[in-house]
């Protein structure tokens, strides 16, 4: 087998990127246990293959002591010294004990050695080759489906996009052609796993890079996406260029751009709206479509707020199931109360008829806005000392 292995060692060499040395090494752990399992469990042995005629030698190793107690494990000093005077009682001396018909063992170990680092080589190749895809897009085929996944052809590898991972509704036909974003590569027992997702928010980041190019050179930038998958998004967009209006890139010549977009998720709603850094024109412009009247932070939490719409646009900005305002929220990191513009005229001419009926003392230490809050007792020792006692007065 002498030439055959070393023609073998170099073809995986070439063509597979698996280095001789490997190999080798593998091989002669593996003749080791072959040659203990059929020739004898006790012996201490080494194999030893002959990188330049492509041979296997086995050894058996013996240690120099003055009595021998094992002799497949002993050699005595006597003998020892018969070979070489130098030998001393501790030394190690290898005796060759290769078998006749080694050989035949010898090649099929080999096989089976060379397909398994073969298999192994191919996943490490294609665990490294689809890790470098990790977070982006690639274009696969609908394979075939199960109660659990999509399976999506890849090229070398055969990807699974989960239920939790699909569009919902989406509907997958084999042989489709679709465009997924690699979400995760692991590398199991049973070689490299890829999972793919459709509805990941940054698939959404990575469709905007692919159609337009001041996203993908940075000349605008994706700050944030709230998405609810094969529905609507929202995407909020920016520019430090003050030449370039980040929404009207996006959206493209007669919406172009964007419906390259929406196509390629199925018709999904897409509302793009400009990041600013004051959070109330934020506020306002996530809510597009509606029109935003002002913007009222809670004094208790800066992430909350209450918006002021015209009554007649209530419905549009809290949006078909809550869904304008629970992606407006979602997009500005805030907690959005939407209010109607005369709920919020009748809650402030109250405050102030409120503040009208309240005795001096309390005007002229509180604000409006803290007399609404003021405890029922606090009020009461104000106008116990204004003489007024009864329920009633008070």
């Amino acid at each position: 087998m002498g030439k055959e292995m070393l023609n073998a060692l170099e073809v995986l060499e070439v063509e597979k990127g698996i280095s001789k040395e490997i190999v080798v090494e593998a091989l002669e752990a593996a003749l080791v246990s072959a040659y203990k399992r059929h020739y004898g469990q006790a012996q201490n042995v080494e194999v030893e293959f002959d990188g330049k005629k492509g041979n296997i030698h086995v050894y058996a190793v013996k240690e120099v002591t003055d009595f021998v107690m094992d002799s497949q494990l002993e050699v005595s000093l006597e003998e020892a010294i018969k070979i070489n005077p130098a030998y001393e009682v501790g030394d190690t001396i290898r005796f060759e004990v290769t078998p006749k018909d080694f050989g035949r063992i010898a090649a099929q170990t080999a096989k089976q050695v060379i397909l398994q680092r073969v298999r192994e080589a191919e996943r490490t190749i294609i665990y490294e080759e689809f890790s470098a895809y990790e977070n982006e897009i690639m274009q696969g085929i609908v394979e075939r489906q199960d109660n659990r996944y999509i399976y999506v052809n890849l090229g070398k590898i055969e990807a699974v996009l989960s239920r939790q991972d699909q569009i919902p509704n989406e509907m997958y036909q084999p042989h489709d052609r679709i465009k997924v974003y690699v979400s995760k590569v692991e590398n199991t027992s049973k070689g490299p796993q890829v999972f793919v997702s459709r509805s990941h928010p940054d698939l959404l980041k990575r469709l905007f890079e692919q159609e337009i190019p001041e996203v993908y050179d940075g000349a605008v930038e994706i700050v944030n996406i709230a998405r609810e998958a094969g529905d609507r998004s929202k995407v909020a967009v920016r520019s430090e260029d003050a030449n370039i209006d980040p929404v009207g890139t996006c959206v493209g010549p007669r919406g172009q751009r964007v419906q390259a977009i929406v196509n390629e998720l199925k018709g999904e709603n897409m509302d793009i709206v400009e990041w600013n850094e004051d959070p109330a024109i934020f506020i306002a412009n996530a809510l597009n479509p509606a029109q935003v009247l002002d913007v009222k932070f809670s004094e208790a939490d800066s992430r909350t707020c209450t918006v002021v719409v015209p009554d007649h646009q209530l419905s549009l900005a809290i949006g078909k199931r809550g869904q304008n305002a629970r992606l407006a929220a979602k997009l500005t990191n805030h907690k959005i109360d939407i209010k109607p513009e005369s709920e919020m005229a009748v809650a402030e001419t109250e405050t102030i008829e409120v503040a009208e009926e309240m005795p001096e003392e309390v005007l002229s230490t509180e604000t409006v806005e803290e007399i609404v809050t003021t405890e029922p007792t606090e009020v009461a020792v104000v106008a116990v000392e204004e003489e007024e006692t009864t329920t009633e007065e008070i």
